[in-house]
């Protein structure tokens, strides 16, 4: 057990020692960090509307209208 716990933690210190030590890549994983929220956020608030809150006035009425849609046979 400890060969593996000294196997992980070798490993772990291996990444933080790199991260730690990095001057240009901590600016490029900012920015790929801020893009990936930016390209999230944006998918979330423009192409995936929350139609179950809008349709549906309680957590029932919207259990019950998802366990339909995946009991529904599969349309041509």
């Amino acid at each position: 057990m400890t060969e593996k716990a000294n196997i992980f933690s070798r490993v772990v210190r291996f990444y933080a020692d790199g991260f730690r030590h990095m001057t240009i890549g901590r600016t490029l994983w900012a920015i790929i960090i801020i893009k990936l929220v930016v390209i999230f956020a944006v998918l979330k608030l423009f192409f995936f509307p929350d139609i179950l809150g809008t349709r549906y006035d309680n957590d029932a009425d919207r259990a019950d209208a998802v366990r339909e849609a995946l009991a529904a046979p599969p349309q041509p």
